[in-house]
């Protein structure tokens, strides 16, 4: 799969070598697309690496230019002196390709021309349009947490190719990437409790070669249907406020556990 990725010199050239090679994909009929029904959760051992196979020891799999080497080693250096800021610890969007590996409930509802791929952390749903459409013009894009996706259907496969996203970071102590990156994605649900998706990361400015990961998201045991994706509002709960020191740590303001007017 790494080698597929590097056959290729960008995400559009590699999904448009994987629709040619499929046809141009099929619509299906809404009997015939696959069942992601239920909850699921992101399936890693290697904490919040983006990479649940890095080996152990490893900080990251991914072949960093300098300048984005040199930022993560920078990162690396202030986190073991217990200086760390997540954007997402003042409810900013996680963003994409950072959504393929954060924690909590997830959940996916397919039909013929769309896929809406949700996540309970902040609440946010990417739109994948099957119906045929081509993305945004580029005189009309500009960067986004989530980007534009579009895919097709190979049987019960999903392709998806996202651009037009803003820059971020892949998970806390990960690298960072910028507003050129973009992703193909390869969803298939591998069994009854198992969805796996190859993913390849272009991104020049901060990558050597196309990142190759794979993701797996395993279907929760919720046999009495009690489990929900309840909306998540980090600033509702006054004991939540954060902010960013001067140092770059997150700290939060004013820690109290008392009810808000309690005396």
């Amino acid at each position: 799969m790494r080698q597929l990725g590097l056959q290729h010199k960008s995400a559009w050239d590699l999904y448009q070598t994987l629709r040619t090679n499929t046809g141009g994909g099929k619509r299906p009929a809404p009997g015939e697309v696959p069942d992601w029904s239920g909850l699921w959760v992101w399936n890693s051992s290697r904490g919040f690496l983006f990479d649940p196979d890095t080996p152990e020891g490893v900080v990251t799999t991914a072949k960093l230019t300098p300048e984005y080497q040199r930022k993560l080693d920078e990162e690396i250096a202030r986190i073991g002196q217990g200086i760390e800021y997540d954007p997402i610890s003042s409810c900013a969007p996680p963003g994409f390709p950072r959504w393929l590996a954060i924690p909590f409930l997830r959940e996916f509802i397919v039909t013929p021309d769309q896929a809406w791929l949700s996540s309970e952390t902040v609440n946010n749903v990417r739109r994948v349009y099957t119906d045929g459409r081509d993305h945004i013009p580029e005189v009309d894009r500009y960067p986004l947490y989530y980007g534009d996706s579009i895919g097709f259907w190979n049987n019960q496969t999903l392709t998806i190719h996202t651009n037009q996203l803003t820059a971020g970071i892949y998970q806390r102590g990960n690298p960072e990437y910028t507003d050129q990156v973009e992703t193909v994605e390869i969803w298939e649900k591998v069994d009854e409790r198992t969805i796996e998706v190859d993913v390849w990361i272009y991104d020049p400015p901060a990558l050597v070669e196309p990142w190759y990961v794979k993701q797996r998201y395993s279907k929760v045991s919720d046999q009495d249907k009690q489990l929900r994706i309840r909306y998540w509002d980090c600033l509702e709960n006054p004991n939540n406020t954060v902010f960013k020191t001067p140092e770059g740590s997150t700290q939060f303001r004013e820690f109290t556990f008392s009810k808000p007017g309690a005396k």
